[in-house]
């Protein structure tokens, strides 16, 4: 069954795997994102639309997700893959850098989840998909990206606090657990690793359509961990 499918950050790689898969799925696809400049493979397709919106500007993205809502009927499944990487330990994290993440990785999720998922209750169903982070979760790995890993944690909890609130309806918050992701700037940024233990964005875009899917329709509360071999 073909699905309206919102996803922001498109434009980057994980962003256009995705809006790949799930066009190659037939469903609608609204991506979000300032550019298409990796979107090209889209833009003639008659599933495709592209919206700028300053996703951290809160009034922009309720007046942009009402008008999403109107124009396409209903959003049943909302990715949100916006966000940004910092490196930082507590003595390099001072307040500016602390809320430029908390900004990009949890108010980009928030504003626009906050008008999707009162309508997703309305509706009766819809998919919630947050992108988590590993250091989030161990601290080891999260100590030397402090503002990156709170600002990452903030969406696990987010998750859990909307699954309270739907709890016995058809609306699902998840977060997704990526390792390193190979993509072109982790290869050059980290040139003696071995890509091969990275997970590849495909996998990921594998995993969001699963998690739209009637085959995951069952599925409540879940943290996804994507690791490969890293």
């Amino acid at each position: 069954m073909a699905k309206n499918i919102l996803i922001t950050g498109a434009n980057g790689s994980l962003g256009a795997a995705t809006v790949k898969k799930f066009l190659d799925e037939g469903h609608k696809v609204i991506a979000v994102d300032h550019s298409g400049t990796h979107l090209g493979f889209a833009a003639s397709h008659d599933n495709f639309e592209l919206r700028a919106v300053d996703l951290t500007d809160e009034t922009a993205v309720e007046s942009f997700m009402e008008e999403a809502v109107e124009l396409f009927g209903s959003i049943d499944g909302a990715l949100m893959l916006a966000g940004g990487f910092a490196m930082g330990d507590i003595a390099a994290t001072d307040g500016p850098a602390l809320k430029k993440m908390y900004s990009l990785n949890f108010e980009t999720a928030y504003y626009a989840s906050r008008i999707l998922f009162q309508h997703m209750l309305e509706n009766g169903y819809g998919r919630l998909v947050f992108i988590g982070a590993r250091p989030a979760l161990k601290h080891e790995q999260g100590k030397g990206a402090l503002a990156y890993a709170l600002s990452k944690s903030l969406l696990f909890e987010l998750a859990g606090l909307l699954n309270a609130s739907a709890k016995g309806k058809n609306v699902v918050a998840s977060v997704v657990v990526p390792s390193t992701i190979d993509t072109p700037v982790n290869r050059q940024s980290m040139p003696d690793a071995d890509p091969a233990a990275w997970v590849k964005a495909e996998q990921i875009a594998d995993l969001l359509a699963f998690i739209c899917s009637e085959q995951g329709d069952a599925i409540r509360e879940p943290v996804y961990k994507i690791y490969n071999k890293a």
